[in-house]
């Protein structure tokens, strides 16, 4: 007999006429590291929420260390043992990283309801120190990156002590350092008896921490397989249903004109970067998370100031002030965290698609509704965003469709140079692979586009050229021909990262 200690047995729940769970089931055992595989709406999220009471099931039971279980919110799942790393990560920004970490479970003056501050700063820095997270535990929670506010949620859940943590997504902001810090502290876990659900869409990830999968299709539970037992082709078909045969299905271009080129580009977080990208080409951005790689586009799209150095678009040397000035030199961007940066989620596809392109195209005081409509549901076709209407608000969207809505509305811009920062961070396989196919078609139509990727197999699948970058500078350029002939490898690229390779010529 299974030595379980979670279980779940027919759990249903819909929302209006939309079933999301249809009698599903889960069994994990003790000190066991269990993912949870599916496309975005398959289920995987609503049920772990069910599990932590922000859902009440419509149908069906649960069991936890062999007794029946409820939850009607986080703090009573917090109280039986079982803690949840969400995939959407909404820090307050003005709290510090000791109350962010030990929030609702703060330390007091003994016999008094009045916080002990200095108390709970000591432990929390005491549970940073044991991550090698580089930071004071008197910080605000606004002065972190993303990836250091997904740090910090892996470390409020670690430090509730819970025997059953959930994990959904938990390096969608990591670089491979970090990933690699996670999963000692998951074996760890593992080792002292805890059970770990991980819900991942980087099926590498899964293949290296994971014994067991279950795979969830369209709101029903499919199987569960030991991971040694199966492969990862089987795997993809089990979840989407269909056979996908490549998910990295790069097309070769030929290369024009120079599209962008910078000159000895410094700003914050970089310096003396220099490149060049061509029209019908794609150049992948590779580095650790705080490299520079995304800094670096940053200060080309204007979004921070540039304080050396020389951008130049189709030869000609081009000063730009902010994002509006690079929209209108041709430069878009997709930034890495669509919820925050990319869209109004309360709002319809056609005012987020059309909204950065009205003063180009409906000039005046007054938008031409049907001639936008039309615009916006012509480019939302091009993309193959899956949703009811063009007036579905974004919010309602999976996350692959919602990151196609971003791409769509800088594509209806026209742009010549097209930068994608984390195109693919948290979708699923399928979207994945569309992203990828609608990337070699911009390409194909002559943009030039600049990906960054913490993901090296995306990187090393998609690109012309890998510019690597180190601690803000560069580490040389890998041709996708040395890659394809073995002569660059994952290994090689990760010694740049890590600027233990030596610099290579850049070309």
């Amino acid at each position: 007999m299974e030595d379980l200690i979670f279980e779940c047995k027919g759990i249903s729940k819909a929302f209006g006429g939309t079933q999301a769970l249809d009698s599903v089931e889960l069994k994990v055992g003790k000190g066991e590291v269990h993912a949870l595989l599916g496309e975005n709406g398959a289920g995987k999220s609503t049920l772990m929420k069910c599990v932590i009471g922000l859902h009440k099931p419509d149908s069906g039971e649960m069991f936890f260390e062999g007794r029946p279980y409820t939850a009607h919110g986080p703090a009573e799942a917090i109280e039986a043992g079982i803690s949840m790393i969400h995939q959407e990560l909404n820090p307050e920004p003005h709290l510090t990283i000791a109350e962010s970490i030990f929030l609702g479970r703060e330390d007091t003056h003994k016999g008094t309801p009045i916080l002990n501050k200095k108390q709970t700063e000591q432990r929390a820095q005491t549970i940073l120190n044991k991550f090698d997270f580089n930071k004071k535990a008197s910080s605000l929670m606004e002065e972190l990156t993303l990836a250091e506010v997904q740090m910090i949620e892996i470390i409020r859940a670690v430090s509730c002590n819970a025997r059953l943590i959930i994990m959904d997504e938990p390096t969608s902001s990591l670089d491979s350092e970090e990933t690699n810090h996670l999963f000692r502290t998951i074996r760890d876990l593992k080792s002292k008896g805890a059970s770990i659900i991980y819900i991942s869409h980087r099926m590498e990830e899964i293949f290296e921490i994971c014994d067991k999968v279950s795979i969830f299709r369209d709101g029903k539970y499919i199987d569960t397989c030991l991971i040694k037992d199966v492969g990862k082709d089987e795997l993809i078909s089990k979840m989407v249903g269909r056979e996908v045969k490549n998910v990295f299905p790069k097309v070769d271009c030929p290369a024009g004109n120079v599209a962008l080129r910078v000159e000895g580009l410094s700003g914050k977080g970089f310096s003396d970067v220099s490149f060049e990208v061509r029209a019908g080409e794609i150049l992948g951005f590779s580095g650790l998370v705080g490299s520079g790689r995304s800094e670096t586009v940053r200060g080309i799209f204007g979004l921070d100031p540039i304080f050396a150095g020389k951008i130049y678009i189709k030869g000609v040397e081009t000063v730009i002030k902010n994002p509006a000035d690079a929209i209108r030199k041709g430069i878009c961007m997709v930034n890495e965290d669509r919820k925050l940066f990319g869209l109004c989620l309360q709002r319809s596809l056609r005012e987020n698609i059309s909204l950065p392109n009205l003063p180009a195209r409906h000039p005046g005081i007054v938008i031409n509704q049907k001639k936008e409509t039309q615009e916006t549901q012509d480019v939302a076709k091009t993309l193959t965003v899956k949703a009811a209407s063009i007036e579905s608000e974004a919010y309602s969207l999976s996350g692959g469709n919602q990151q196609k809505v971003v791409i769509a509305k800088w594509i209806m811009a026209e742009p010549r140079i097209l930068i994608l920062d984390e195109p693919t961070r948290g979708v699923d396989v399928g979207a994945k692979a569309e992203i990828h196919s609608l990337m070699c078609r911009f390409a194909a139509e002559g943009l030039a586009v600049i990906m960054i990727s913490s993901e090296l197999p995306e990187v090393m699948g998609m690109s012309d050229r890998i510019l690597v970058f180190h601690e803000g500078k560069t580490m040389g350029i890998v041709k996708r021909e040395d890659i394809l002939s073995g002569k660059e490898t994952q290994e090689t690229i990760l010694a740049r990262e890590f600027g233990q390779y030596g610099k290579g010529k850049q070309e």
